[in-house]
């Protein structure tokens, strides 16, 4: 089937930088949309930003907590979805997940189905 993989988590001092990477690998037909969700301790998953590829042009959106702080880039060339995390500050501590809408070959015939990655965690602290 489909496998996402996320690196880059890890523990940054706040104004610090991280970016996420999510590599997708299977039998991959297409990718519409990938997107980072996050879960803070205690706290329900949200969405933080969504990049859709159409006609070659991608458009996102962002959670309005990080929009100008946060930004969402794809490869799809190497089916790679990338979170670019500027001034980063305590409360964007969490469990980051890359999902991805992904069209595939299975068997005799494509599907489309929601793909999620394992979680990667960013910890944001002095």
């Amino acid at each position: 089937q489909v496998q996402l993989v996320e690196s880059g988590g890890g523990l940054v001092q706040p104004g610090g930088s991280l970016r996420l990477s999510c590599a997708a690998s299977g039998n991959i037909f297409s990718i519409n949309t990938m997107a980072w969700y996050r879960q803070p301790p205690g706290k329900q998953r949200e969405l933080v930003a969504r990049i859709t590829s159409h006609s070659n042009t991608n458009y996102t959106s962002y959670a309005e907590s990080v929009r100008g702080r946060f930004t969402i880039s794809r490869d799809n060339a190497k089916n790679t979805v990338y979170l670019q995390m500027n001034s980063l500050a305590a409360e964007d501590t969490a469990d980051y997940y890359c999902h991805a809408h992904v069209t595939y070959y299975a068997g005799h015939a494509y599907r489309s189905d929601d793909f999620w990655g394992q979680g990667t965690q960013v910890t944001v602290s002095s």
